[in-house]
């Protein structure tokens, strides 16, 4: 989404449109979420998909394939025949090989073993036009402490997929400010070191802003505690753009009160079709 600049300060502006864009680049990854065309939980009883070669089974500690007279995978560059199988996945881990046309992701969520298949000619990625977004505002550029708990806390939370939980360690919580309201995150361990992550949602959540969730990335806190908490850079996780995906939800308590009008907005691809989003 392309923001015109206002009386936002302008390099304020720039910095979040090319935050953006990156993103969204991200996203439309040739082999990203918008690649994938399909959701299948594996059992110990040997099943073939539609969008995948072989015949699959797990016996919940590892998985195997048995690809027929002309199927083939390609594992770590070497092509693959007959029989596979893969070593343990540790939860939330997993690991990709090439198929004719795309890749196959072999994943681990919820303790389950799964498998997505993702093609770069997939309707939803080639028609991906970017996530609308609210114009970027220094308002919401806030300022937090992070609170430590004195021990990490095992946190359960529930997933976009019905039946499904993820756990994760929340090592404290940001605390923080909204015109005067007092507010608290839960939080968990970010993608960088040091680095921490909150899932919320609020009160445009399934009004203007996706229902669900939304995700929040910030940095490290520094010596005294202190963090910066900029909701400009609220995004969606992959759940709201296809229902292939196993997105966790926010914990209870960060149910925000507050209507955090930043960040990303309701996809595009999620207002036109409401189900089912991600099918070819």
């Amino acid at each position: 989404m392309t923001v015109t600049p206002t009386d936002t300060d302008d390099t304020f502006v720039r910095a979040w449109q090319e935050w953006h864009r990156a993103h969204e680049r991200a996203l439309a990854d040739p082999h990203g979420f918008l690649a994938v065309t399909g959701l299948h939980w594996l059992t110990p009883q040997a099943q073939r998909f539609p969008d995948v070669p072989g015949e699959w089974h797990t016996d919940n500690e590892s998985v195997s394939v048995t690809l027929a007279g002309g199927e083939r995978l390609t594992v770590d560059g070497r092509p693959v025949t007959g029989r596979h199988a893969f070593g343990p996945i540790a939860e939330r881990g997993g690991v990709t090989v090439d198929i004719d046309g795309g890749v196959l992701e072999v994943a681990r969520r919820g303790g389950r073993y799964l498998l997505r298949p993702r093609f770069p000619d997939h309707p939803l990625r080639t028609r991906f036009r970017g996530t609308p977004a609210f114009p970027p505002d220094p308002r919401w550029v806030l300022s937090g402490l992070f609170v430590p708990f004195d021990v990490p806390r095992p946190t359960t939370v529930g997933a976009a997929v019905e039946g499904l939980q993820h756990i994760y360690d929340a090592p404290g919580r940001i605390e923080f400010e909204v015109d005067g309201v007092s507010l608290r995150l839960t939080a968990f361990n970010g993608a960088a070191p040091g680095s921490l992550s909150v899932l919320f949602t609020d009160a445009t959540s399934g009004v203007s802003t996706y229902r669900a969730n939304r995700s929040l990335a910030v940095g490290a806190p520094d010596a005294r505690g202190r963090v910066t908490v900029d909701f400009n850079r609220a995004t969606n996780l992959p759940c709201a753009y296809t229902d292939f995906a196993t997105c966790p939800l926010p914990p209870a308590e960060n149910r925000l009160p507050v209507a955090v009008e930043a960040g990303e907005k309701i996809p595009y691809e999620r207002l036109a079709t409401p189900e089912r989003v991600g099918q070819p």
